[in-house]
């Protein structure tokens, strides 16, 4: 894992590095931070592809994500919250169309459970196609605390930990990001979580 170098046996603490990082814009303090993180991300990688190459691939993949996402984020635990950063990408890598077998899907998605045959309607992949795009229309923070909350089944105490955002933030994005959700989906005929957050918020 010696693709991306390390350039220096640098003393400063992650939340340094991420702070320098992020008032600097500089790639070679990100480099450093993430270096001393690498095998943990290429571990995960590994563990969801099980393919050396792929998870290599994914490093790097990951390595440009955080460019941008890292600075848009409050991060306290670099480390935790880079963890859950590789685990999101793995999740989306698999389920994009070429590698989409079958779909684990809440029920929380589906309207109306009487008039949407579950089984048959997640079979077609132009529906999870559907999903992925009305997500794709949603704002940065409410597209990640929606996919949290609703795909990978986080309460808001795990998401506020995560993401580093307080816990109104993540309660509005949620409530916005679902009624936005529902906008885009019923005009694409699809049925969205009609579930209120409140009730997995502890």
């Amino acid at each position: 894992m010696a693709f991306l170098k390390k350039i220096s046996q640098n003393t400063l603490t992650d939340k340094e590095l991420v702070a320098i990082y992020k008032q600097s814009g500089d790639m070679t303090v990100l480099g450093e931070l993430y270096q001393r993180y690498m095998d943990l991300v290429y571990g995960v990688c590994l563990k969801y592809f099980k393919e050396p190459e792929t998870a290599k691939d994914s490093v790097i993949q990951i390595f440009e994500e955080l460019v941008s996402k890292l600075k848009k984020h409050e991060v306290d635990n670099f480390k935790g919250w880079l963890h859950q950063v590789a685990k999101n990408h793995c999740l989306m890598q698999l389920r994009t169309p070429k590698n989409l077998k079958t779909v684990e899907f809440k029920t929380e998605f589906v309207q109306n459970e009487e008039n949407v045959h579950l089984n048959g309607v997640l079979e077609k992949e132009e529906n999870f196609q559907k999903l992925e795009y009305c997500l794709g229309t949603l704002i940065s923070d409410q597209q990640e605390a929606i996919r949290l909350f609703y795909l990978e089944g986080k309460c808001y105490n795990e998401i506020v930990e995560m993401t580093g955002q307080d816990w109104n933030h993540v309660r509005s994005c949620i409530q916005n990001g679902r009624r936005n959700l529902k906008i885009c989906m019923d005009k694409n005929e699809w049925g969205v979580p009609s579930q209120e957050p409140g009730a997995r918020k502890l």
